[in-house]
């Protein structure tokens, strides 16, 4: 919203463009949106196959051997935990915006264009990196149910280009051309695959609890009477460990990429979310109590947890199941790792970010075909061509920022939404299809409560809406004074829970650089920690004793699922993201960074210029190119 002239706005949008925000209610043309064709039963396989990977089959033995031990499962259980703070905002965003993007839409909503253009770009390299990486992982794996990679087509096998160290892996290729014409097919027949494929991975880890609990009853649980008891490495060691196991949960931002296909958004997706991850988060706590507990910690196979443990007591046949089960888990995370780049990228051209040619959905299968076409082709190239086990750790920083901007996106969708600035004017307000007014401007009609210009004319809002309802009468200016006030009041509450989100925010970063800084002076991580510390907390009590924005009732789409223990969990959620992005090394964030630098050329070059915010000041209508 806004009362400044059709100038000024423009003006203020060219100068702000990295706070500047669409509405809520943005969307675009009808020939650019997508079919709504899911339901929540499609919904929950999407986040299970997402989410539970390969990683499972490997990770179990790795943070059980070197941090956990016998506490794994409560390892699991504090990161389901901490992965649930992020899900409940993201469940609460998905059902009152349910657009394609996911934390970029969201993100573009409530925090402004700049960070939305950023958390856009990290996601394009998080799914790009992550599915070629998925995917070369999966050759092996097929190898080993069928006896060794020589049993493999030779023109499927790795092999080595001559004269260099490059080694190329036809076999993951081939699976990403399956998977992209799969999805171009549609989202509908894509999920019902993925079902079938994820049925068959939960039957795997099913079939492990249960054998696995058989054992373990017959040799009375030995791995949890070990001399140096449930806590080897401590308590801390069992937090790091939850730290660790905490990127097995990421995944369930899949199911709010779809979005805009889901039939009943406000009822479905945060059913799907919820469910997706309470599945998951029940698997892996079952698998680590089984596995830890018929062998002990010091004698699991880092590499081969599950099979090795069975084999330990005579059921070699568990082997090929357990593999079977990886091959499953891969290929679904391979199709949740392909399926929402597409979609992010569509949003983005659709806000003029990106070209037009990312646009096009295919009026056959109603998915966005040109951006799924590409995105199969890159991946498809950097599986076959490169071995990007050195990139894997970029793949955390696009959802780990997301789940960051998310949590705080809720904090802004609660204390201060973008769209009801004006609601407790005493006039009327013009159309929601216009940009948020300023801060500035809002202060300087604070400051002349009569709706006068320094000039002495009418402001342009009070004239509009005097020539619609007529000018107010005497006996009505008390009350509108006192509608005014109110109003200096709901201003000043805003400000104070801008400033303390911001806080918070700003805080979080400096504990999560102060605690995990290795490359700092003991002295300087002290001070970061400590007045980040102070940050966070002011900021997180300022936000405990403010009352929430009566604005947050009419936002989006309203009635849907509610994010609870706010401001609390959100700002847990915050301080855990960061936290882990922190701890991702400097070797990771140079590599991001250069990313994040290509992104920022191809934005200034680009997107700032084609942003549909930037020429007018405001949404247009349609929020979609004309063609």
């Amino acid at each position: 919203m806004g009362f400044a002239d059709q100038g000024r706005s423009s003006e203020m949008a060219t100068l702000s463009w990295w706070r500047r925000r669409k509405h809520v209610d943005a969307k675009g043309r009808k020939s650019h949106q997508l079919a709504k064709t899911l339901s929540a039963l499609q919904l929950i396989p999407i986040g299970v196959g997402s989410t539970i990977g390969a990683g499972v089959y490997v990770l179990v033995g790795t943070v059980a051997r070197e941090k956990s031990g016998p506490a794994l499962t409560l390892s699991f259980l504090i990161a389901g935990i901490a992965a649930a703070c992020s899900a409940f905002c993201y469940a609460e965003l998905a059902s009152r915006c349910p657009s394609a993007g996911s934390a970029y839409h969201y993100s573009y909503i409530c925090v402004g264009e700049g960070v939305a253009w950023l958390i856009g770009w990290a996601l394009v390299l998080e799914y790009t990196v992550g599915g070629s990486a998925v995917a070369r992982g999966i050759s092996p794996n097929l190898a080993l149910l069928i006896g060794g990679e020589d049993n493999l087509p030779l023109w499927l096998s790795r092999s080595t280009i001559p004269g260099t160290s490059i080694v190329i892996d036809p076999c993951a290729a081939v699976l990403v051309i399956l998977v992209t014409i799969l999805l171009c097919l549609g989202v509908k027949e894509s999920a019902m695959v993925q079902a079938i494929i994820t049925f068959s991975n939960v039957c795997v880890l099913i079939f492990v609890i249960i054998a696995g609990a058989a054992i373990g009853f017959e040799t009375d649980w030995i791995g949890y009477r070990q001399a140096d008891g449930f806590l080897p490495f401590g308590f801390n060691g069992m937090l790091g460990g939850a730290a660790t196991v905490f990127f097995a949960y990421i995944g369930f931002d899949t199911v709010a990429s779809t979005a805009e296909e889901v039939k009943h958004p406000q009822r479905d997706l945060p059913l799907g979310i919820g469910i997706a991850l309470a599945i998951c988060g029940s698997l892996y706590m079952l698998v680590s109590a089984v596995i830890v507990g018929i062998v002990p910690y010091t004698e699991i196979d880092v590499n081969t947890p599950m099979s090795s443990a069975f084999s330990r007591y005579g059921v070699q046949w568990a082997m090929y199941v357990v593999s079977a089960g990886a091959v499953a888990a891969l290929s679904s995370t391979l199709m949740g790792s392909l399926l929402p780049q597409p979609r992010i990228l569509m949003a983005m051209a659709r806000d003029g970010l990106l070209p037009y040619f990312f646009l096009h959905v295919n009026k056959w299968s109603m998915v966005p075909i040109n951006s799924t076409i590409l995105t199969g082709v890159v991946a498809m190239l950097l599986a076959f061509f490169m071995n990007v086990d050195q990139l894997s750790g970029m793949v955390s920083v696009g959802t780990l920022l997301a789940f960051a901007v998310v949590s705080a996106s809720i904090l802004i969708l609660r204390f201060v939404p973008p769209s009801d600035i004006l609601t407790s004017f005493p006039y009327s307000v013009p159309s929601p299809n216009q940009l948020l007014v300023s801060d500035i401007e809002a202060e300087a009609f604070f400051q002349d409560s009569s709706g006068l210009q320094q000039d002495g004319s009418a402001c342009p809002l009070l004239k509009e809406d005097q020539q619609k309802h007529g000018t107010p009468s005497d006996s009505t200016i008390p009350q509108e004074n006192d509608q005014v006030s109110e109003s200096k009041d709901e201003y000043t509450r805003r400000r104070l829970a801008a400033m303390g989100i911001g806080s918070s925010c700003i805080g979080a970063l400096l504990v999560a650089v102060g605690a995990s800084g290795d490359l700092l002076p003991s002295w300087l991580r002290y001070v970061l920690a400590s007045i980040g510390a102070v940050a966070f907390s002011g900021g997180a009590i300022t936000l405990s004793f403010l009352k929430q924005d009566e604005g947050r009732h009419t936002f989006g789409q309203s009635g849907g699922f509610l994010c609870p223990f706010v401001p609390w969990l959100p700002l847990l959620s915050i301080l855990i993201n960061v936290y882990l992005l922190a701890n991702l090394g400097l070797s990771t964030w140079l590599r991001v960074g250069v990313w994040l630098i290509l992104g920022a050329a191809v934005y200034f070059m680009y997107g700032i210029r084609h942003s549909l915010l930037s020429e007018k000041g405001r949404v247009a209508k349609d929020f979609a190119p004309l063609s």
